[in-house]
């Protein structure tokens, strides 16, 4: 009788997900060649081949898919025992790997982790910078816990099997002017159709910021934005605006709290919005994820009730 290693499973379980011995590799802080020994070990214990050559890599035979089936279901088992022993003890504690795009890993995640670190010295946090994308390979195996994701009007996510996204925040998107753009100098909402003409600073091609920018201004302004700037990072679109003179259209999480640099105006069309969702694999959560939700979500709060009610 085979006796399964659950760590070598879930080295073939990740390299099913992520395709290659270098991803696994990386993912889980090994070298490839020690993931590749790993899983000759492991195809020695069974009697047959899992893998097999495919060009300079590799790729599971049938024989590696089917264990890698089977070793879904063994690893949730361990996982779900570990979450039952873990919930009887009078102290919560555990590992939470959590991510989020920047704003909200800003805002909300590095809040909730100090937080969570002095209410609950047990639990060991790791907090990453990640997108939804990046991130899917390690919530589908377990080796990310927690994901905030955003999502903007008109350009929803799709919603993989075996995910669960719990609703967290809404908030409105803002147009970030230079303070000495003509169309600042009243309070009131900017007409997205009167920056036609403009330089636009977004996010990268094919992503949902850059594509939410894009089609916000063809249904409201009636035009193809001149996209001039790309960054992922909010602080480089908006010292784009400060100095180049570049318009932007960003998440109220993602700006600073005042600058004399900037204007920022409602679109004065359409409420434009975006919501950030909490994705975890879909199967009952540690003590030690429920306490950090938790104070993710008070963080939450807090900031809502800094800004006054939603705008939503």
């Amino acid at each position: 009788m085979v006796v399964f290693d659950l760590r070598r499973l879930r080295l073939l379980r990740e390299l099913e997900e992520r395709g290659t011995l270098g991803a696994v590799a990386a993912t889980l802080g090994y070298s490839p060649s020690a993931v590749s020994q790993q899983l000759s070990v492991l195809e020695r214990e069974v009697g047959t081949a899992l893998l097999e050559k495919a060009g300079r890599g590799v790729r599971l035979t049938d024989a590696g898919h089917l264990l890698a089936r089977h070793a879904r279901v063994l690893l949730a088992a361990a996982e779900a025992a570990a979450t039952d022993l873990a919930a009887l003890g009078e102290e919560v504690r555990g590992t939470v790997r959590a991510g989020g795009l920047q704003s909200a890993t800003r805002r909300l995640l590095v809040p909730a982790a100090a937080r969570t670190t002095a209410d609950h010295p047990l639990v060991r946090l790791e907090v990453s910078e990640l997108e939804l994308e990046q991130a899917l390979p390690g919530l589908r195996t377990g080796t990310v816990d927690l994901v905030i994701s955003d999502e903007y009007d008109g350009h929803p996510r799709p919603r993989p099997a075996g995910l669960r996204f719990a609703p967290l925040h809404e908030e409105r998107l803002e147009l970030v002017l230079p303070a000495a753009h003509p169309l600042a100098q009243h309070g009131g909402p900017v007409p997205l159709a009167a920056l036609h003409g403009e330089a636009w600073a977004t996010s990268a091609e094919g992503t949902g910021h850059h594509a939410m920018v894009v089609g916000t201004c063809r249904a409201l302004g009636g035009y193809e934005p001149d996209v001039r700037h790309r960054a992922g990072d909010a602080e480089i679109q908006l010292e784009l605006v400060r100095t180049t003179g570049a318009v932007a259209l960003l998440p109220a999480l993602a700006l600073p709290v005042a600058d004399a640099t900037l204007a920022v105006r409602d679109v004065a069309e359409a409420v434009v919005g975006r919501r950030l969702v909490a994705v975890t694999r879909d199967v009952p959560a540690t003590p030690a994820l429920t306490a950090f939700l938790a104070a993710v979500e008070a963080q939450v709060h807090r900031l809502d009730e800094r800004a006054g009610a939603p705008r939503s």
